[in-house]
């Protein structure tokens, strides 16, 4: 029962993330499976397939605060489907021996990955308009796959993409890829179902999975205008990557001073990162607080 907890308040912080960052559900979600000891293929179909309420629950609370851009959706979300039919299928077949060293690389790059993206962000110039399919059909088939294979990945591919792209605004950039997530993770299920049959998956781990992240979703969406997105992407990155750190150390049969250095190194880079945006944070903070207002016109003297 306490495990159930732990995974349930496990979904409520993935899906608090996922909802304000636009990423963070299934890479967080699958890291934290993998280390009480699913397999790669188990923790992705059990993720995905509490991804059907959690995003459905995000979706819903996105359009709600008018953060979803419908024709974006379905310009990502259905290639994104395909890639995730074929990487829930690839994984299926995979050996669970192979699959963990593979699927803890891949978490771990994506969590790099997350970090330097929020360290290095920068708001890109607005452009009218929305993404065109040659943008959106790779990005989709590129992200479903990785998604699925890696137990997420979804959000860390595609977000900061469009964000880049700069037509959306961030607000709905997050928004349209969380309501996509919907597709693509029912295509996954799909995927696992056919690859896996249902032996293994634990419904009582879905379910706490969904519960939590089910009630983060709305708290999310709401505060995405107001949180610092940079901060807590840096944190949540070099959370995954400590995480991930460990299987790859396990899977290596690595010695007790190579934990030791690894975690040490990790640990001195989470500290730098964050102390590095908090500062940049508070200084663009500062500055925006101390800029002069317009200067009021002086009466004209002809008047």
């Amino acid at each position: 029962m306490s495990m159930l907890i732990l995974i349930a308040l496990a979904g409520f912080g993935a899906s608090f993330v996922d909802g304000a960052l636009g990423m963070g559900f299934g890479v967080t979600s699958s890291t934290l499976l993998i280390a009480v000891g699913l397999t790669p293929a188990l923790a992705s179909a059990s993720v995905h397939l509490a991804k059907l309420g959690t995003a459905a629950a995000s979706g819903v609370a996105h359009h709600k605060f008018g953060n979803v851009d419908w024709s974006g959706v379905r310009r990502i979300g259905l290639p994104g489907a395909v890639g995730a039919f074929v990487g829930a299928t690839v994984l299926s077949n995979i050996s669970a021996k192979a699959a963990l060293p593979f699927t803890g690389t891949l978490l771990f790059l994506l969590g790099v990955y997350i970090v330097v993206r929020f360290v290095r962000g920068r708001a890109p110039r607005r452009k009218p308009g929305v993404p065109g399919l040659k943008l959106m059909v790779p990005l989709g088939l590129v992200g479903g796959f990785v998604d699925a294979t890696g137990g997420g990945g979804w959000g860390p591919v595609t977000t900061p993409t469009l964000m880049a792209d700069g037509r959306l605004s961030p607000a709905r950039v997050i928004g349209t890829v969380n309501t996509a997530e919907f597709i693509v993770a029912l295509a996954a299920s799909l995927g696992f179902l056919v690859g896996l049959g249902t032996a293994g998956i634990d419904l009582g781990i879905v379910l706490a999975l969904l519960a939590g992240g089910v009630i983060a979703a709305p708290l999310a969406a709401y505060l995405v205008r107001h949180l610092n997105a940079r901060i807590l992407g840096v944190v949540v990155g070099n959370f995954i990557c400590l995480l991930n750190a460990r299987i790859l150390l396990m899977t290596l049969n690595a010695p007790e001073s190579a934990w030791w250095v690894t975690y040490g190194v990790l640990l001195a880079i989470a500290a730098v990162s964050i102390t590095f945006v908090v500062r940049i944070v508070r200084r663009d903070r500062a500055h925006a607080g101390a800029a002069p207002e317009p200067a009021e016109q002086s009466p004209s003297l002809t008047a």
